[in-house]
């Protein structure tokens, strides 16, 4: 019995925020209430370089932190994205296969242009296609905000059908840019909740949503 619902998780590949640490997203996600944790199965990656300057987290969280890549201040350009990717997909390699992708804020970023990078076919592309993506905190490369890495420049040239669960904050810094994101996505799910730039604990409702997406990705075919 426990095989088989080993066999029934969706394996989940989470990529943390910027100069965080998958230990620290695991904590943060491990809040979620029980009804929802046995359904994955969850994997936490660290960014493939170590935080350049002071984390936010600094003195709430222990070290190291990391990053995915990096920009100029403005956020236009972007360096060492191409190099995370090839990192990525050497992870998924070696701990894969994964069914879907979660991504929080830098993470989220990422995370959202995988199905759209896979379906140009310029990455990823020694690992199955993602079933799903879950973004929290996401925002768009090419929005006013940011600029695009020119490995994501076609990522969101035509509409996603890859299914999407995203979390939208009241009070996040960038809700703006994670509702503009919604947009490049058909039919994405929404979960909207009362806190700010971070993971949400999960409300009756929220979890209620939550489920329902996981019930429909194991209907996939």
């Amino acid at each position: 019995m426990d095989n088989e619902v080993q066999n029934n998780k969706l394996r989940i590949l989470c990529l943390h925020g910027f100069r965080t640490s998958g230990a620290i997203l695991q904590k943060l996600v491990e809040r979620w209430p029980e009804p929802l944790l046995p359904k994955l199965d969850l994997v936490f990656m660290d960014g493939p370089y170590l935080a350049r300057g002071k984390s936010a987290l600094d003195g709430i969280f222990e070290p190291p932190f990391y990053e995915w890549f990096q920009s100029d201040e403005e956020y236009k350009e972007f360096y060492n994205f191409e190099e995370c990717v090839a990192k990525v997909e050497e992870f998924m390699l070696t701990h894969g296969p994964f069914d879907g992708v979660l991504g929080f804020s830098q993470g989220a970023m990422l995370t959202a242009t995988i199905p759209g990078m896979q379906r140009e076919g310029v990455a990823l592309m020694k690992v199955p296609k993602v079933k799903f993506v879950i973004i929290a905190s996401g925002a768009k490369f090419g929005s006013s905000k940011f600029g695009t890495p020119k490995l994501a420049s076609a990522s969101f040239s035509t509409p996603i059908t890859t299914p999407s669960l995203h979390f939208i904050g009241e009070t996040d810094i960038i809700k703006e840019e994670g509702i503009g994101l919604l947009e490049s996505f058909v039919d994405p799910v929404v979960i909207h909740h009362p806190d700010g730039h971070t993971i949400p604990s999960l409300d009756d409702k929220s979890l209620e949503v939550f489920c329902d997406f996981i019930a429909k990705i194991h209907d996939l075919p």
